[in-house]
């Protein structure tokens, strides 16, 4: 007769071996290597918090730590490669294969660790890709979270960078696997419950708050006037013919300069109240001016910043706040937002090639891409109708009968036709590709899919693929705002005019826009102090953006 609950008798046996190391639930560090050492397994799928900023930092400390000859060839499952324990993991023989979607402050490391045969590596996931596989087939069996605090019950207090938190939890505790957290302090009553605590196992008092990366900080002084020209051309080419309500912004100085647009080119040209109401985003502090202005209504965050949260708390009627006034951030809610709720995407990349396919790949960097691709894609499981939807869809299928035609997302790259290290935007072949080839990959890692993109803006202009009729067209469409690159410089100019003149093609002077009045003096906020006082102090920056 078949034993249909050898997982919870799995989960038994692990609360056993743990509780020979904890009292009740609580779990000290100094015990935490040989605490792991019994709840583990070699073979796990083990899942530790590591976002794109909030870590469980003292938790991967001590998973580093234990004995390989004990535990080894863990699976992690885990949205962001960050801290240097993550890949110390597989350096040590302790992990043996990965599935992660971002990994930022880590990619040199892990591309050399890749190619070096160290990291056997599943996928690269988008978020949403990875959560979902939680619930089919990448489900934890040990989870490795972290929270600002805990009752003596084990309910946790994740605060306003909630994150992944919620997700990683529901997939691995009623599945039978071990959820283990990290939290600053052990308290007799919580600001909220976020995490009930009949869902978590075991609670280490780390004494100290997690690890959170302030990702999203981006200091008004270093946008150039580069930047600023694609920001003006944004807003007047793309948001206000659209009439773009509900968005998504990347993490870039392009779009940071977009935002501190808003209250002052956007207010000259009378778009407050019809561009730019609705995001899903985390709370970026140059948003503050906008935010101030009342430009933005509301905002529903995929995690937080450093620096932001009383901010945050003081504005509720614009961000979901709990009870007890702090943010309630959710990645996969965010994401699913971001996806089906919005009208536009944009964000910057490091290689765009003649097809529109995007990518932050290259020879020496395996970064990941976290929810890019998610955000700049088009989803076809959408229904609700908006302007911006129906505009585009008409723009790129003119022939179809209104009630039955699809409508599309816009997902707009952005960026300087050259930007670091004097790199061409554009390339002709992605170095995604001679990834694939070295690492013998099935499918190249590519951000953004070409047949997703919808417009390319660089200094030179705005080149909306929507109007393209054929392969021909949209390569020309790329060139024609490649700029000096070897891309820009192979264009055909006698096709690039004639898109031009059709309007695929749109140059500043096309939209009334003199490159000369890009200059800093529109930026709403010119430094982070300007941030901060615009936010009436509110907004803390962290002490390596402070230069007052």
């Amino acid at each position: 007769m078949a034993d249909w609950s050898t997982q919870k008798a799995m989960l038994a046996e692990r609360l056993a071996a743990g509780r020979a190391h904890a009292k009740g639930k609580a779990v000290t560090p100094e015990a935490l290597p040989a605490f792991l050492e019994a709840v583990l397994r070699s073979g796990d799928r083990v899942c530790i918090e590591g976002d794109n900023q909030k870590q469980a930092d003292v938790l991967a400390v001590a998973l580093a730590g234990v004995d390989p000859s004990r535990v080894h060839d863990l699976h992690m499952v885990q949205s962001g490669v960050v801290l240097p324990e993550h890949l110390d993991l597989f350096d040590k023989g302790i992990a043996s294969r990965l599935d992660y979607s971002y990994s930022g402050p880590q990619s040199a490391r892990i591309a050399r660790m890749l190619f070096g045969g160290k990291i056997a590596l599943g996928a690269v996931h988008t978020y949403l890709e990875l959560f979902a596989r939680y619930f089919i087939d990448l489900t934890p069996q040990v989870a490795l979270i972290a929270a600002v605090s805990a009752d003596r019950e084990g309910n946790l207090y994740t605060g306003p960078n909630t994150e992944d938190t919620p997700t990683v939890v529901e997939a691995t505790s009623y599945k039978s696997g071990l959820v283990i957290a990290q939290v600053a302090e052990i308290v007799d009553r919580l600001p909220r419950v976020d995490i009930p605590g009949d869902l978590v196992h075991f609670v280490v008092e780390a004494e100290k708050p997690f690890y959170v990366e302030p990702l999203f900080t981006r200091d008004p002084a270093a946008i150039t006037e580069t930047q600023i020209l694609t920001a003006m051309l944004t807003i007047k080419g793309l948001y206000a013919p659209y009439g773009v309500r509900r968005l998504n912004h990347g993490i870039g100085f392009n779009t940071a300069a977009i935002e501190l647009l808003l209250p002052t080119f956007g207010e000259r040209l009378g778009l407050r109240g019809e561009i730019c109401t609705h995001f899903a985003l985390n709370p970026h502090p140059t948003l503050i001016p906008a935010i101030e202005a009342g430009w933005v209504k509301q905002v529903h965050c995929f995690g937080s910043e450093v620096g932001m949260e009383d901010y945050v708390a003081a504005r509720s009627d614009v961000f979901f706040t709990g009870p007890d006034g702090s943010l309630r951030s959710n990645r996969a809610f965010s994401q699913t937002a971001g996806l089906y709720a919005c009208d536009l995407f944009i964000g910057s990349t490091l290689q765009i090639d003649l097809e529109g396919h995007s990518s932050t790949v290259t020879t020496s960097r395996i970064a990941g891409f976290g929810g890019a691709p998610n955000m700049g894609s088009d989803p076809r499981g959408r229904r609700h109708p908006s302007e911006p939807w129906l505009k585009a869809g008409a723009e790129a299928d003119p022939e179809s009968s209104p009630a039955l035609r699809r409508g599309r997302k816009l997902v707009v790259q952005i960026g300087e036709t050259f930007g670091e290290g004097n790199a061409s935007l554009f390339v002709e072949r992605l170095d995604a590709l001679e990834l694939a080839d070295k690492l013998k990959l099935d499918l190249a890692p590519v951000m953004v899919y070409g047949d997703d993109v919808t417009h390319i803006v660089t200094e030179e202009g705005i080149a909306n693929l929507l109007l393209c009729r054929d392969k021909d067209e949209r390569e020309q469409a790329i060139r024609g705002v490649a700029g000096y690159t070897e891309i820009g410089r192979a264009r055909d100019a006698g096709m690039v005019e004639r898109l031009r003149e059709r309007g695929v093609i749109r140059r500043p002077e096309d939209l009334g826009i003199d490159p000369l009045d890009a200059d800093r003096s529109l930026l709403a906020a010119r430094s982070i102090k300007d941030l901060m006082l615009a936010s009436d102090g509110l907004y803390r920056p962290p002490s390596r953006f402070r230069n007052w």
